[in-house]
């Protein structure tokens, strides 16, 4: 493959409007196509689709990684250091309150990264990293 598509990601959520608040306005996803069922999002150029289904939402398994309990199911984005930086700041200021801080995991080891995973308004689990060397992403 020359180039990475985008992704499709759909995903349940309680309140449509606490989504489009959360994606839209402090992630700020510009919202696509939308139904009183469902909203497309821009999710940093790939297709986020929220759906309504509240008996969906919730159901949150955790895995011990590096010494943290991380949720299992969890989505998000491997962004460059400088905007990984400046959507942590971003967070801070809008009082987001985080599963894991963010922070730098596997310090001096392969697959060195940053990352923070935070709940969405419907508990979904969102989890967003980056690396100073790209190359480390898929390092073993």
């Amino acid at each position: 493959m020359s180039q990475i598509q985008p992704f499709h990601l759909a995903f349940p959520v309680n309140d449509l409007e606490a989504a489009r608040s959360f994606y839209g306005t402090v992630l700020g996803c510009e919202e696509g196509r939308s139904s009183d069922q469902w909203i497309d999002f821009n999710f940093f150029g790939h297709q986020l689709v929220a759906h309504l289904a509240p008996e969906e939402c919730g159901n949150i398994a955790s895995s011990e990684v590096d010494d943290h309990q991380v949720p299992v199911r969890h989505f998000g984005v491997v962004l460059t250091m400088q905007d990984w930086n400046d959507l942590a700041e971003r967070l801070r200021n809008a009082g987001l309150e985080f599963i894991m801080e963010p922070q730098v995991r596997f310090k001096g080891k392969v697959g060195e990264q940053a990352t923070m995973f935070f709940l969405d308004p419907a508990g979904n689990a969102l989890e967003f990293k980056a690396f100073e060397d790209p190359t480390q992403l898929f390092a073993k």
